[in-house]
C-alpha cells in the first residue's frame, strides 16, 4: 500500500485535554509531521473536532489508539491521501 500522506478523522472528545494539547499529543504519532485541530462543535461535556493529520507515512492505527488514549472517539475517517504526494481536492461540475 502507498503511504498515507494525509489523514482527516472526525473525533469526539472530552474537554480536558484542551485542543492545543490534544493537537500537540497526535503530532507525536509516528508518521506525523504535523496536526491541524478545528472545533467543530462543542458541548457541556464534549467537542466535535476535525483532525488533519500529515506526513510521510501516517499511521491510522497508531493514530486511533492515540484519540483513543486521550479519552476520544474517532467517529470517521472523512479523507485520506495517498502515494508520492497529496493531491488537493478541486471542485468539480459533479459537485454543483
Amino acid at each position: 500500500m502507498a503511504p498515507l500522506k494525509r489523514l482527516v478523522v472526525d473525533v469526539l472528545k472530552p474537554h480536558d485535554p484542551d485542543l492545543a494539547e490534544f493537537a500537540d499529543h497526535l503530532s507525536g504519532v509516528d508518521g506525523v509531521d504535523g496536526v491541524t485541530a478545528s472545533l467543530i462543535e462543542r458541548d457541556k461535556e464534549v467537542q466535535n473536532v476535525k483532525v488533519t493529520l500529515a506526513g510521510e507515512a501516517v499511521d491510522v492505527e497508531a493514530t486511533e489508539a492515540e484519540v483513543e488514549r486521550l479519552g476520544g472517539t474517532v467517529h470517521s475517517v472523512d479523507q485520506v491521501s495517498c502515494g508520492e504526494r497529496v493531491v488537493e481536492d478541486r471542485p468539480t461540475p459533479q459537485d454543483r
